[in-house]
């Protein structure tokens, strides 16, 4: 995820000296707060062990917080089997809580050269000045985590009007087509073959398979 940052803070960051640049002074509070981290693609979860451990050995934890990864887990039938994955929701990006700035509101070396240092870390996402992310997106951010803890989402690549074949449940193997999607649900309505006669059977995403 790109984490957007508003004219008004860009203003700021345009009107600094070179030194207030480099040290930055986007926050006001030394507390830990968030930040997004551009990392290479396929190591963010190599990203968030690494922060973890090194904080953990390095005795940083009153500088490093929590470090997510949101994702989705996402469930789909393959080769007549229900299949779940994790997909990342934001590729190339990881979280962190951190303490970045002191008292003062000047950068922490300890805690800028802890994160720039770690392998496959490109630097911060709004670059040498990294601001905190606004509330709003802390919650949605923490939200979108809880959320990929707690609930699996069906995958959606079906249509009206496609043939499917049922692969779980009493109507296994049978073939139809759909008549109805309903993606809050992660429901389908499906006319089947019942005894000759076309029947209408709700089922849920996982259940059948596109026929191609």
């Amino acid at each position: 995820m790109m984490i957007e940052v508003n004219d008004k803070e860009r203003a700021s960051v345009a009107q600094q000296s070179p030194q207030e640049t480099r040290l930055g002074t986007a926050s006001t509070t030394a507390e830990q707060q968030w930040y997004s981290l551009h990392v290479l693609s396929g190591q963010e979860a190599k990203v968030k062990k690494s922060i973890e451990q090194r904080a953990k050995i390095e005795e940083m934890g009153d500088l490093i917080g929590q470090v997510v990864i949101p994702v989705e887990r996402v469930s789909e039938i393959r080769r007549g089997k229900k299949v779940e994955a994790e997909r990342k929701l934001f590729p190339g990006y990881v979280f962190v809580q951190m303490k970045l700035r002191d008292e003062k509101n000047k950068i922490i070396e300890k805690t800028w050269y802890f994160i720039r240092e770690t392998p496959g870390v490109i630097g911060f996402a709004d670059g040498d000045n990294p601001l905190p992310m606004p509330p709003d997106q802390v919650e949605a951010l923490l939200r979108q985590v809880r959320e990929g803890e707690e609930k699996v989402i069906p995958k959606v690549a079906f249509a009206v009007g496609d043939r499917v074949r049922v692969g779980d449940g009493p109507f296994l193997n049978s073939e139809g087509v759909i008549e109805e999607i309903d993606p809050e649900k992660g429901k389908l309505r499906v006319s089947v073959s019942i005894f000759g006669r076309s029947t209408p059977v709700d089922l849920e995403y996982w259940q059948v398979e596109k026929i191609t």
